[in-house]
């Protein structure tokens, strides 16, 4: 009986854990209207680097009406040209940008 109540504490926090990691879908598809406030909300409020930062927006969020992965473009050309357009020059340098393309093009289509 002992077994039975230490297991109700477990069981109450396992739908918990699954609302507080995004849910089933297994991942966090919140929309955003422009490609700064993804950054600003990745980097700023849930303390991402700077490169996971940009790769996060590219890749798992709608983006001003598009979809997922797909505002970041085909190639590191389009994403830096993108990137640098859309997030304020004071909160990232262009090698960081560059750098976090060249790894969104590997992880992109994983």
């Amino acid at each position: 009986m002992r077994f039975v109540r230490s297991l109700i504490p477990v069981l109450f926090a396992l739908p918990l854990i699954g609302v507080a990691c995004g849910g089933d879908d297994g991942g966090d598809e919140e929309p955003y209207d422009t490609f700064q406030d993804c950054y600003t909300d990745h980097h700023e409020v849930e303390a991402f680097d700077i490169i996971t930062s940009i790769k996060i927006c590219c890749i798992d969020h709608p983006i001003g009406g598009q979809d997922p992965n797909i505002v970041c473009g085909e190639t590191a050309q389009d994403c830096v040209d993108f990137v640098d357009a859309e997030v304020a020059d004071a909160d990232v340098t262009l090698p960081d940008i560059e750098q976090a393309c060249d790894e969104y093009l590997v992880e992109r289509n994983q």
